[in-house]
């Protein structure tokens, strides 16, 4: 591509920028994500998924949807497979509800399909106006503590058994030095602001775990042609789809994504000082657009939901203003296709203090909650609470809008609850009455 080329594309000059700054801060914007490429295919492979299959399908996804995000809206933002999604997608659907992969890959798939149609209708703003602003944050925190469970977990830090339902795990181990030694060093690395930190940390604790022989170098070469999407691709069920508990795994997602989705664009678009005269972000409804294609080819070839990563602010701290900082993150989303030998030898207890780290991460909005109303506090600590004590992040969304509904209704405060939370808590209830029931 020329510059001239570059220059009536992405409007370089319009917003202060030039071809150099934007490439560098699409390489920190792939450092500071890449993390994914490791992270994703080892949740999913818990699943019973390929694990080289959806290393596959996690980047061809993520260069999908980046590619429309830089040229439909022209945004600095990266997208790839969500975190915290993905665990629900693992460790609730498939592990605690039963389902099969297959099973989890639909719902995702529908639930791109219908955020794919609230952004071409514009119904996607009344559903996040309709939600009650404390629940959104406290979900947020819900994950957060809900993915650093599972990196304690997968490292062997905490355990459950014998009629305990959590305990401090084997403390010293293999597996324990190199997760320890993984989050000193991410800490480390985050606090001294340095990007790509968590990718760093990964690497550091799987040479640590080479040396203490807790994974070994792969055989042959470190480069190959990408793994077949043949295992993962195209495995849609479509029995059982019209269900209230597809409708709740399916609506868990949707809920998830977008407020994950609108969040992250209006954070860094504000950083980025992209936001118009009136505080909103020109082009929005194609960015929606890009995530939810995103997520729908994501399930189709193989993955968990895909949304717009918060570690695109690194890119844009680092001078990213335009679609084309995006388009370089996507070329070397291409190039990591052909370093799966390597990527395949990282342990879990190297990615687990990763989990600890994003779970950090999403706490930031417990700060916002107002814990001296109670109609509004109760609700979100059931919310954060039940999602790691009850292993699930559907049952904490369940939870926090149950009781928000009855709070606000018993307290006098019923005009605080918008029609669509009423429906909402009424679909949740009805999934807790249908084994009573029998409907």
């Amino acid at each position: 591509m020329n510059q001239g080329f570059l220059e009536n594309q992405f409007h370089l000059s319009e917003r202060g920028t030039n071809v150099r700054t934007e490439i560098m801060a699409g390489l920190t914007t792939f450092m500071t994500m890449s993390y994914i490429l490791i992270v994703n295919p080892s949740l999913l492979s818990q699943a019973g998924m390929d694990q080289g299959g959806v290393f596959t399908a996690t980047i061809v996804s993520s260069i999908i949807a980046i590619i429309l995000m830089a040229f439909l809206a022209n945004l600095p933002f990266a997208l790839a497979p969500g975190m915290g999604l993905n665990a629900f997608f693992v460790f609730t659907v498939v592990l605690q509800m039963g389902h099969p992969w297959q099973y989890a890959l639909t719902a995702v798939f529908i639930e791109g399909v219908l955020f794919l149609l609230l952004s071409i209708f514009k119904v996607r703003e009344a559903l996040f106006d309709a939600i009650p602003i404390v629940l959104k944050k406290a979900v947020s925190v819900g994950i957060g503590l809900f993915i650093a469970l599972i990196g304690l977990s997968s490292a062997g830090i905490v355990s459950s058994g014998d009629g305990v339902i959590l305990t401090m795990g084997n403390l010293i181990s293999k597996n324990s030095a190199v997760f320890f030694f993984g989050l000193v060093l991410m800490a480390f690395l985050t606090a001294k602001n340095v990007r790509g930190a968590l990718l760093y940390g990964i690497v550091g604790s799987t040479i640590l775990a080479l040396i203490l022989g807790v994974t070994s170098f792969p055989q042959g070469t470190i480069f190959s042609l990408p793994p077949s999407l043949g295992p993962v691709a195209f495995k849609i069920q479509w029995n059982n789809i019209f269900t209230l508990e597809m409708f709740s795994v399916m609506f868990t997602f949707l809920f998830v994504d977008i407020f994950d989705t609108v969040g992250t664009l209006t954070g860094v678009a504000t950083k980025a000082k992209l936001l118009d005269e009136n505080g909103k972000l020109p082009k929005i409804g194609q960015a929606l657009l890009a995530d939810a294609v995103g997520t729908a080819c994501g399930a189709l070839l193989g993955t968990s939901t895909v949304t717009t990563f918060v570690e695109s602010a690194s890119g844009v701290a680092d001078g990213g203003r335009t679609g084309l900082t995006s388009l370089s993150t996507a070329f070397f989303f291409f190039l990591s296709l052909f370093f799966f030998p390597i990527i395949s030898i990282i342990p879990g207890a190297a990615t687990a203090p990763a989990l600890v780290m994003v779970g950090l991460f999403m706490m930031s909005p417990i700060v916002d909650i107002n814990f001296d109303d109670f109609t509004e506090s109760i609700p979100a600590f059931l919310t954060i609470a039940m999602m790691p004590f009850a292993y699930s992040i559907a049952e904490g969304i369940s939870f926090g809008m149950i009781s928000y509904v009855f709070l606000k209704v018993l307290t006098g405060k019923q005009k605080e609850v918008s029609p669509l939370m009423y429906l909402l808590a009424l679909v949740f209830i009805l999934r807790y009455l249908k084994p009573l029931f029998g409907f």
